[in-house]
């Protein structure tokens, strides 16, 4: 099952340049395991101590916000589409 992941430009230097890489797993928390056996060093950008996504790092599966779904639990299937998106701030 392969579904692809859209890595923001800051963590692109865990995957050689690629804006766009192949991982597997049949949820969200898998996916980030076959990121991480791929591109070593990528997991804890995304995950804290325990293993849970980081508060500004914001994933989504088909478009969708895993965290209004099911968050690490949230299922992906073979052809999916992932995006991680960085949460950014600022102001004035």
């Amino acid at each position: 099952m392969a579904v692809s992941v859209r890595v923001p430009t800051p963590l692109r230097k865990y995957t050689q340049g690629a804006d766009v890489v192949q991982a597997a797993g049949s949820n969200v928390r898998e996916l980030i395991d076959s990121l991480e056996k791929a591109h070593p060093g990528i997991k804890e950008r995304l995950c804290d101590d325990k293993g849970e996504i980081r508060r500004f790092i914001n994933i989504f599966v088909g478009g969708e916000d895993i965290r209004f779904m099911e968050g690490g639990a949230t299922p992906v299937k073979d052809g999916d589409e992932v995006d991680i998106v960085p949460a950014i701030a600022g102001g004035r």
